[in-house]
């Protein structure tokens, strides 16, 4: 019995390095719909509830996740991320918000479809599943493992330790990091706010090109810092939790941002 039991522990933990990741996990998007929810314009707020329920930005937050195998949006899985190469220039990394690469990822061609579909759509009424998927993808934007490196499958190749358990790279920045302060959802949307909101207005008046060249060279950050780091989980946390959650709240305003601008 015992060695039946080994036998389906090895088993799922070799399967863990296969699952497929799910960005920032599903407490990061709920914290990002959060941030966003509480930085809507009274117009877009209303019109986002009664399209999503009261408070449905966050509960439909994952929704994009957890359909994208689906075979109803069979391309969708594609959406939720955009790879680069290390060592690009920034007008380089700059270019594929309108260049789109042909190969990895269509996040960028995706959100500005759905975007510009919201737009024409707004008399008549956006498309629940069409907002949902802004809802997300503009989450996906702002996370590090998903416009990372596709030598790599944005870190989903990258093994490591957490706490002596076998992990990715990618999975850490999903999901380990925002699980280790240990907040609820909306805990931690509160204190991102509380801490970063002196740079919401700063956040509001980048463009889209400025915080891509940031993010490019934060996740650049992380990949030169794995390969000097000295396994130590508490360090990795000590030396990324703040950039973590700075890009949390980037993200949070830079969704707000959109819906206010959709729903004007």
């Amino acid at each position: 019995m015992r060695h039946k039991i080994s036998i389906m522990l090895i088993a799922v933990m070799a399967l863990g390095y296969g699952l497929p990741a799910w960005s920032w996990g599903q407490k990061g998007h709920r914290i990002i719909a959060q941030i966003a929810y509480d930085n809507l314009s009274r117009k877009a707020r209303k019109a986002v509830d009664k399209s999503l329920g009261k408070g449905g930005i966050v509960y439909w937050s994952n929704w994009a996740d957890e359909i994208k195998s689906d075979t109803i949006y069979p391309d969708s899985y594609d959406w939720h991320f955009q790879d680069f190469d290390g060592g690009m220039t920034d007008s380089a990394v700059v270019a594929a918000l309108s260049d789109y690469p042909k190969e990895g990822g269509k996040l960028f061609r995706a959100m500005d479809s759905l975007v510009n579909e919201c737009q024409a759509a707004k008399k008549k009424g956006i498309k629940v599943h069409t907002l949902r998927f802004v809802i997300h993808l503009a989450g996906d934007r702002y996370c590090p493992m998903h416009t990372a490196h596709m030598d790599d499958r944005g870190g989903n190749d990258v093994k490591m330790k957490w706490f002596k358990e076998n992990t990715r790279l990618h999975t850490v920045w999903d999901t380990h990091l925002i699980e280790s302060q240990g907040y609820s959802f909306s805990e931690y949307a509160q204190k991102l706010e509380r801490e970063y909101g002196c740079r919401k207005k700063a956040i509001m008046g980048m463009s889209d090109a400025e915080l891509l060249v940031h993010n490019y060279h934060f996740t650049e950050a992380i990949y030169a810092y794995q390969a000097s780091w000295d396994g130590n989980t508490y360090h990795y946390i000590y030396r990324w939790r703040q950039p973590m959650e700075e890009q949390l709240y980037i993200a949070g305003i830079r969704l707000a941002q959109l819906l206010n601008q959709i729903y004007q």
